[in-house]
């Protein structure tokens, strides 16, 4: 399975698996998408996850009084965890086909040239970001144009290479010219979000969750995209 196939499995299995369990659709907030991003990164296999949700219901369930619902990923957290060290033999094992595509040029140069027009019509934002985003954008429809002319299927590695850098330097721009009340209001919401889980992460994982989230509310609030290839 391609990697970015893959990595878009990864965010709708394991969506689709919590609210089975559940039993009930619902829509995963901000706080859940920051933690799948984070359980991605730190290469936490699907399989574990899949599992340390079912373990987490199944805990919950066997509990003769039920106050509520279970509402957050975060509450299986600790299961996960439990289920990587399980697992952690066959994923170091486990290997993916490198050579495996299923996206065409068109569609990545499309993306980029969306993309492009986001980062351009984003208003309000002060100087600096404003010029590194008119930079970028030109890089996104550079790139499209490279793309789009090229009969070899595109590097989607390299390719995803360069949004990371791009992505690192529009955060770092965000976070860095941001008002303090613009960043207090983000990790305000972020901190009461995750209170109810605390005790089920470290330290460094509740550290990574609120930069991930508040990352996420910084681009909402000025309507800008994500670059990865991972969200084409």
């Amino acid at each position: 399975m391609h990697l970015f196939v893959e990595h878009f499995t990864y965010f709708s299995e394991i969506e689709e698996h919590f609210q089975r369990r559940r039993g009930t659709i619902l829509i995963c907030s901000p706080l859940d998408w920051a933690l799948m991003e984070v359980w991605k990164e730190a290469g936490i296999p699907l399989e574990a996850v899949l599992r340390g949700i079912d373990a987490a219901f199944d805990k919950y369930d066997r509990r003769a009084k039920k106050t509520r619902k279970i509402n957050s990923l975060a509450y299986c957290q600790q299961e996960v965890l439990a289920a990587v060290e399980d697992l952690k033999e066959a994923a170091l094992g486990s290997k993916r086909d490198p050579s495996a595509t299923t996206i065409a040029n068109s569609e990545i140069a499309t993306y980029f040239e969306r993309n492009a027009q986001q980062l351009i019509a984003a208003k309000h934002l002060a100087a600096p970001v404003q010029s590194l985003l008119a930079e970028q954008a030109a890089t996104l429809r550079e790139l499209a144009a490279q793309v789009r002319a090229s009969e070899a299927p595109a590097d989607m590695e390299e390719l995803e290479r360069r949004m990371t850098i791009m992505e690192e330097k529009l955060f770092a721009a965000l976070w860095s010219n941001a008002s303090d009340d613009e960043l207090l209001e983000a990790r305000t919401q972020a901190e009461r979000d995750l209170a109810p889980y605390r005790g089920k992460m470290s330290g460094a994982q509740i550290d990574q969750l609120l930069r991930q989230y508040g990352n996420k509310q910084l681009l909402e609030r000025y309507n800008l995209p994500r670059l990865s290839l991972f969200y084409l």
